[in-house]
């Protein structure tokens, strides 16, 4: 924590038996939301599947809408708790890591897929969640440390849930470098699934940090059992404006860069067909 008259001390958030700022309780039991969450992903992945043109155009329409009303919800209608205005970092972080976890799953998924049935179209689709799940995985490690910095009077620390996060980073940062330096398409998409799941396993080590080790990072707040309850209802309107949007600027961003490696593909093996 941060003691304002210039000293800095680093403290178990438990030591306190709660969080300062948002009263932030631990609780070990899978919640209900959480499972709902989870099945979120599922339905995503069906969304993702679809491949209708008009569905373009409306998802760029919602997301537009709701992108719009989380900012004025960000700004006029959630309350910034005891943090000052460093707290409507919230609205754009937490989003933000659901959203890549939902990516990464996504890629584990339809890594998952190619190994089995050797379809290229898995292969792609996984490329182009794991492109666009490193937007907010940036996101994440981007705005983590401006909204620490005012709060623990520091902008990074090696604490668990920020290290493991950047090892999540760092991990799909070599997937995407794989796939750009690998010519063979067959083995660039067979290496690519391999590191695909096995880089999934730190997600669940990202989300299990705080709970495991000494943390300054906050537990859960929505993930768990009763966690809905406790925030106040202007920040429940930020926070799911936010996730929604997100959510959907996620589902047209994949759908756009599968369409364009589909393309790329194409393209591809015209060349190939010509040079042979």
């Amino acid at each position: 924590m941060v003691d304002w008259r210039g000293k800095f001390q680093i403290r178990r958030v438990s030591d306190f038996g709660h969080f300062p700022h948002l009263d932030l309780l631990e609780d070990e039991r899978l919640g209900l939301y959480e499972l709902i969450f989870l099945a979120s992903f599922f339905v995503i992945a069906m969304i993702v599947w679809t491949r209708e043109e008009n569905v373009n155009r409306w998802l760029a329409l919602a997301g537009v809408a709701t992108l719009t009303f989380a900012v004025y919800a960000d700004i006029f209608i959630a309350t910034t708790a005891r943090q000052g205005v460093a707290q409507r970092i919230f609205y754009v972080h937490v989003p933000s890591a659901w959203i890549a976890f939902l990516a990464f799953f996504l890629v584990f998924i339809f890594s998952v897929r190619y190994l089995i049935w050797r379809n290229a179209a898995d292969d792609i689709r996984a490329y182009s969640c794991a492109e666009v799940g490193m937007v907010f995985c940036t996101l994440v490690l981007i705005t983590g440390p401006i909204w620490a910095h005012p709060v623990w009077g520091v902008w990074w620390t090696w604490d668990a849930r920020l290290t493991t996060s950047l090892i999540l980073w760092l991990i799909y940062v070599a997937y995407l470098m794989l796939r750009s330096y690998m010519t063979d398409q067959e083995q660039r998409a067979r290496f690519s699934a391999v590191l695909g799941i096995i880089g999934f396993i730190d997600v669940p080590i990202v989300h299990m940090s705080v709970k495991w080790w000494r943390t300054l990072h906050p537990g859960p707040v929505i993930m768990r059992s009763g966690g809905m309850g406790e925030l106040p209802a202007p920040m429940h309107i930020a926070l799911w404006a936010s996730l929604l949007a997100f959510t959907l600027v996620f589902i047209y961003f994949v759908r756009r860069r599968t369409a364009l490696e589909v393309l790329h593909e194409r393209l591809e093996a015209v060349r190939a067909e010509r040079e042979g």
